[in-house]
């Protein structure tokens, strides 16, 4: 018989397993690639039951109704703040555009604006915005988060000009059925190495603590290894979920999807909103930042669903 080895627990690929930095996560977006803005500011509402038709082709459910667990976001309008030229990887210029009263919550906005097309710099390779949601229209926080956005367009600086001094709505990103999902996971504070790496539990009438690992290490090297299971943070980690299917969108005016009591823990939603499927990251109001897919597969693509009915609960 084989010897049975377990070499590890826990994937290296998240160390370090500490705190993140802030709430909405910054993105490598040189290679996301799409049309218009190629992210929006989303605050988790919680989640619910779909009713749905699968459309998907030569399947066992074709034709038929199934139910889904969906995640509900809802999408307040964004601004844009102010507009970064790069040259070589690096900012070359940043020019503000905005002045608006909700920005006195997180930054000092110039009581002045510069003349936009006299502080374009000369030589430059790339545009990307600096956007702020209004998180007014939500009804659960007053103050703006604010995040570096990329733009998709053959003719970026045309189309920054086109939304400077406008609200950004939903549909500006949705140019794909479906989207990726950046937030951070439900902070759990400082936890064993059981809870955040899965080790097994040690013989009852072991020595020094059952829910510790057996060794910490070698004697060379002198010291214990960061990679050894040890208790720590767990939770408000930056997590990605790769292609979830949107199901729907919508605005409350038009089409109200609110309980009669409100989401739990989260109340009513006042703007737009939209449903994917499958589970996100992170409590409810916590910040969600929805990015244009860039790894999609064929079978992803193949999925199609008709949204007939949702229950909340």
């Amino acid at each position: 018989m084989p010897v049975i080895k377990r070499p590890r627990k826990g994937s290296l690929q998240f160390y370090p397993r500490k705190r993140a930095a802030k709430f909405v996560p910054s993105v490598n977006w040189k290679p996301i690639a799409g049309e218009g803005v190629l992210g929006f500011i989303a605050y988790k509402v919680g989640m619910a039951t779909a009713i749905v038709k699968d459309s998907t082709p030569k399947t066992m459910a074709s034709g038929k109704q199934i139910s889904l667990p969906v995640t509900i976001l809802e999408v307040p309008n964004m601004k844009v703040y102010s507009v970064r030229f790069y040259k070589d990887g690096q900012v070359l210029k940043e020019t503000v555009v905005s002045k608006d009263k909700e920005l006195k919550r997180i930054l000092k906005a110039p009581k002045e604006l510069p003349n936009f097309d006299s502080a374009i710099p000369q030589a430059y390779d790339d545009i990307r915005i600096i956007a702020y949601s209004i998180p007014s229209q939500t009804h659960i926080k007053k103050t703006p988060d604010i995040i570096e956005l990329a733009v998709g367009a053959k003719n970026k600086l045309e189309f920054v000009k086109t939304i400077i001094g406008k609200e950004l709505s939903l549909p500006d990103l949705l140019k794909s059925p479906f989207v990726d999902v950046r937030g951070l996971t439900i902070g759990k504070g400082l936890q064993g190495p059981v809870a955040r790496f899965g080790i097994s539990l040690r013989q009852h009438k072991s020595e020094k603590g059952v829910r510790r690992p057996g060794s910490l290490g070698p004697w060379h090297p002198a010291r214990v290894t960061y990679y050894t299971p040890m208790a720590g943070q767990l939770g408000m980690f930056t997590r990605v979920h790769y292609n979830l299917k949107v199901l729907g969108t919508g605005k409350i005016a038009e089409k109200d999807i609110n309980p009669p009591s409100g989401f739990r823990h989260y109340g009513k939603i006042h703007s737009s909103y939209i449903v994917v499927k499958g589970s996100v990251q992170g409590p409810p109001k916590r910040q969600i930042l929805l990015t244009t897919p860039f790894r999609l597969t064929r079978d992803n693509t193949k999925l199609q669903y008709e949204l007939l009915e949702l229950h909340t609960f």
